[in-house]
C-alpha cells in the first residue's frame, strides 16, 4: 500500500488507533500509538517525533531527537488489540531529514541498494526458519545473592513422575520431530498462529513441532526481498509471543533454553534473481548450483567468523553452536548434511528453486543486520571469485561424525564464543563498509555493546559454579 491507501484504509476499517513501529540496533521493537483521527498526510510526510535516547545502541540523551517516518507498505491491523489498531514500521531519521546510520532498517535497504548497484543481480531473496520454544512457566532471577532459572512444559520430559492427573505422552529428549497427537499439545496453537499470520500478509507454508522436548515449534512462511522478509520475521515473533500469551504459554527463541537437548536455530535461505531470472541454478552443476551460487557460499564461509558476530549475537548462541545437537558448526558446505554451515536444498529443485542455506544463524540475531551482512559477504565472494572448494569448505557430503580424526581436523569449525566471533569481526568486516551499507560507527557501537553483555554475563556466579567449587 501507499500512504493513499493507507488513510483510505483507515476510514473504511474505522481504525481508531495507528501503531508506529521501530526497532533498536539489539532487534527488539517498540512503537509509540497516535489516535486515527491525528493521522493525516502530514504524519507520513513528516514522521513521528520521539526519543532515541532510550532505545538500544541509539543516541545519548544530549541529542536525542529522532523521527520515525512510516513505511505505508508495511501496514496490517493488529489482532491483539482491543481497539481496532492499525501497525505501521517505520524508518529512523535524523531531524534535519537524513537517515539514522544505526537504523537496522536503514541498513537492510542500503544493502538492497548496493545490490542493485552492483549491477549482480536485482533482488536478494530470504527465507528464515525461526524455531522457537512454547513453555508454561519460566521464572529467573540473578541478583547478589543468588542466580537461577526454571522452565516447565506440560510435555517434557522430565514431567512423566509430575504428581496429580498426568497422562503421560511426554516428549522425549531429541524426540519431538513431529509426533501426532496427544503427544503433540500445540497443533491448535500453532494453527491459530498460522491463520493470523496469513491474515496479517504472511504467506504460511507449513508448520510443526521441532526435535526438542518442551514445546520446540518451527513455523515457516514464504520467502521476500531481504528488508521486507526482516519486517515479515518480526511480524511473526509478535505473533508467536502474543498467541502463546493469549493461551497461557510464553514463547522464546533464545536459541539454547533447555540443557542436553536440541538448540533453536533461523536457517536463512538465500537466492538471486535479475528481474525474473534466477541466478543460482545451473543443471549439471554442483548440486545444480551456479557459479555465482558457489562464490556466494565462498563469501559466507570465508566471512563466517566475523558474520557469525551479527548472526549469532548472544552469548547463549554458542551454546547451541556444539557438536551433537544436530547445530551446524562445522564451515563447510554440503548438498545434504545438516551438520554444514551451509545445506543446498536439493529435493524438488527447480532454476527458481535454487538456493542455499545457512544454518548457523539463530533468532537473537536482529533480522535486518544479519540479512544485510549475510548478502554483503556473499556479493563480495561473488566479485572476489571466492571459490569455496578452492578455500577448503567442500563439499563434504559424508556424515561429518564418522570421519577420521585426521579428516576433521582439515574442517574450520565456526567460533566457540561470542568473544571469539567479535574479535573475528574487529579483523574482518571491510565487506560491510561498501558503499556505506554498515559504518565504523555501526560496527563499534554493535561490538561495544555485545562485549558488555558478555561481561555481564561472565561477572555473574554461576550455580554450576557452586556444584563445581563450593568444597574444594
Amino acid at each position: 500500500m501507499d500512504m493513499k491507501s493507507v488513510l483510505s484504509l483507515i476510514e473504511s476499517e474505522n481504525i481508531e488507533y495507528v501503531d508506529f513501529r521501530v526497532v533498536d540496533l539489539s532487534g527488539r521493537q517498540h512503537h509509540v500509538t497516535i489516535p486515527a483521527y491525528a493521522v493525516d498526510e502530514g504524519t507520513f510526510l513528516n514522521g513521528v517525533a520521539f526519543d532515541g535516547s532510550s532505545l538500544v545502541g541509539y543516541k545519548g540523551i544530549e541529542d536525542s531527537d529522532m523521527v520515525a517516518m512510516p513505511d505505508p507498505a508495511s501496514a496490517f491491523i493488529d489482532p491483539f488489540v482491543e481497539a481496532k489498531t492499525l501497525n505501521i514500521v517505520c524508518d529512523i531519521y535524523n531531524p534535519d531529514g537524513t537517515p539514522y546510520e544505526r537504523d537496522p532498517r536503514g541498513i537492510a535497504l542500503k544493502a538492497e541498494r548496493y545490490l542493485k548497484q552492483t549491477g549482480l543481480a536485482t533482488d536478494a531473496y530470504f527465507g528464515p526458519e525461526s524455531e522457537f520454544f512454547l513453555f508454561d512457566n519460566v521464572r529467573y532471577a540473578s541478583g547478589p545473592s543468588g542466580s537461577f532459572f526454571h522452565i516447565d512444559s506440560e510435555e517434557a520430559f522430565w514431567n512423566t513422575g509430575k504428581e496429580g492427573q498426568n497422562l503421560g505422552y511426554k516428549v522425549r529428549n531429541k524426540g519431538g520431530y513431529f509426533p501426532v497427537q496427544p503427544t503433540d499439545t500445540q497443533v491448535d496453537i500453532r494453527n491459530e498462529m498460522c491463520t493470523l499470520m496469513t491474515q496479517a500478509g504472511l504467506k504460511v507454508e507449513r508448520h510443526h513441532h521441532e526435535v526438542a522436548t518442551a514445546g520446540q515449534a518451527e513455523i515457516n512462511f514464504r520467502f521476500d526481498t531481504l528488508t521486507r522478509t526482516a519486517d515479515n520475521l518480526l511480524l511473526f515473533k509478535y505473533i508467536v509471543r502474543n498467541v502463546a500469551a493469549k493461551h497461557g504459554k510464553t514463547a522464546t527463541f533464545m536459541p539454547k533454553p533447555i540443557v542436553g537437548d536440541n538448540g533453536s536455530g533461523m536457517h536463512v535461505h538465500q537466492s538471486l534473481f535479475d528481474g525474473e531470472r534466477p541466478l543460482f541454478y545451473e543443471k549439471g552443476g554442483y548440486a545444480n548450483l551456479s557459479q555465482m551460487a558457489l562464490y556466494y557460499i565462498g563469501g559466507i564461509l570465508y566471512h563466517a567468523p566475523a558474520l557469525i558476530a551479527l548472526t549469532n549475537p548472544s552469548t547463549n548462541s554458542f551454546k547451541r553452536l556444539v557438536p551433537g545437537y544436530e547445530a551446524p558448526v562445522n564451515l563447510v558446505f554440503s548438498k545434504g548434511n545438516r551438520s554444514a554451515a551451509i545445506r543446498i536444498p536439493v529435493a524438488a529443485m527447480t532454476p527458481k528453486a535454487a538456493r542455499i542455506e545457512f544454518r548457523t544463524p539463530d533468532s537473537t540475531a536482529n533480522p535486518y543486520l544479519a540479512f544485510a551482512a549475510m548478502l554483503m559477504a556473499g556479493l563480495d565472494g561473488i566479485k572476489r571469485g571466492l571459490d569455496p572448494r578452492e578455500l577448503g569448505f567442500g563439499p563434504v557430503d559424508r556424515n561429518i561424525y564418522d570421519l577420521t580424526d585426521a579428516e576433521k581436523h582439515e574442517i574450520k569449525s565456526a567460533p566457540g564464543s561470542l568473544e571469539e566471533a567479535l574479535n573475528a569481526l574487529e579483523r574482518d568486516h571491510d565487506f560491510l563498509l561498501e558503499d556505506g551499507v554498515f559504518t565504523h560507527d555501526v560496527i563499534e557501537t554493535w561490538i561495544a555493546l555485545k562485549r558488555d553483555e558478555i561481561q555481564q554475563v561472565e561477572r555473574t556466579v554461576n550455580p554450576k559454579e557452586y556444584e563445581l567449587y563450593y568444597d574444594l
